[in-house]
């Protein structure tokens, strides 16, 4: 980790030597990435993704054009501030309008749309098409380069039968442009859009299992925790139990109102648990310049889980409750 810390960053030249002396390779373009605000009017998205990329750069990526076009050599050579939208900005802000020709703001410059993607649906509940290119050399006078925003470059091999052999050409190009010694590793890494695939969803299904394991402790403690409090709640409320079932309460309602107030307990926690962990969400993809788009479906989910915990639990301690009998709880104390 430390070793890819230190590396030195990729460059434009490094993409240039590429394109030049690759014979194997069809399309090279240096790309990069951040995150932004797009405004259009009065409307605005936060956590948009916004992509610097060469004029073939959407020839190597799996975006297609819908309308309009995308940005051409010119447009990156003059540096001219022109955009090529994705379908979710198209329609949070052009809906029923064409959009080609409008003026966008991205982080407050103006840029106009020349063209608009075809629509890539979502992976792993993240919308693909939430996203902005502009040219390369205009990213680069807006954002900048960093330690968190660097360079790196795609490329498509010739044919998928010469993939290996272009990796081989671009590795002996980007060494050698770099000055790697011949006893030293690479100082860069080589991803296929198969591999960088393979590595994610296994990081996914690690990830998730993790998770899974970690709820379930803490559901269990959680339940746990809950019926403790319950219980002590009706220990101290055994006097206010009997006063209630001797002015004609039922079982039924004192059943009721303990299993109410344990889920009132856990779905007030579970509320809390969703609004931090959207705060803190925010904070650290703002950090890392990645995109966030919260799954209902998912905060749904974990406000039914945490309030089925509560009632769960609130059982026992409930049935404790509406079974005292009411000449011993007014005794009680």
């Amino acid at each position: 980790f430390r070793k890819k810390i230190k590396r030195r960053p990729i460059t434009l030249e490094n993409a240039r030597a590429i394109a030049d002396e690759c014979d194997l390779c069809e399309k090279v373009s240096p790309r990069t990435f951040t995150s932004a605000t797009v405004k259009y009017g009065n409307n605005a998205l936060k956590q948009v993704g916004i992509m610097g990329g060469e004029a073939s750069f959407i020839d190597i990526v799996d975006i297609e054009v819908a309308e309009g076009r995308y940005s051409s050599h010119e447009d990156d050579l003059y540096k001219r501030p022109v955009a090529f939208i994705g379908d979710k900005i198209r329609e949070v802000f052009f809906s029923g309008v064409d959009p080609i020709g409008k003026t966008i703001k991205i982080n407050g410059s103006k840029y106009r749309v020349i063209g608009v993607a075809k629509r890539r649906g979502e992976m792993f509940g993240q919308s693909q098409d939430n996203f902005v290119v502009i040219p390369l050399s205009r990213f680069l006078k807006q954002f900048g380069l960093s330690f968190r925003r660097g360079l790196n470059i795609a490329i498509k091999a010739r044919s998928i039968e010469e993939l290996d052999q272009a990796m081989d050409q671009v590795r002996v190009i980007l060494r050698a442009q770099r000055h790697v010694p011949y006893n030293q590793d690479d100082d860069f890494d080589m991803l296929t859009a198969d591999s960088a695939l393979d590595a994610l969803n296994a990081f996914t299904r690690i990830a998730r299992m993790g998770l899974i394991g970690i709820s379930s402790i803490a559901l269990v403690v959680g339940a746990i925790v809950v019926m403790n409090i319950m219980m002590v709640a009706v220990s101290e409320r055994t006097r206010e139990i009997g006063i209630r079932k001797s002015l004609g309460a039922r079982r039924s309602d004192i059943l009721l109102q303990f299993m109410f107030e344990a889920l009132m307990v856990t779905f007030g926690g579970g509320f809390l648990g969703v609004v931090l962990g959207y705060l803190i969400a925010r904070v650290l993809v703002g950090m890392i310049g990645m995109q966030i788009s919260p799954s209902m479906l998912a905060v749904a989910l974990g406000l039914f889980i945490s309030s089925a915990t509560g009632l769960i639990s609130g059982v026992y301690p409930a049935m404790k409750a509406a079974g005292l009998d009411p000449v011993r709880a007014l005794s009680y104390e």
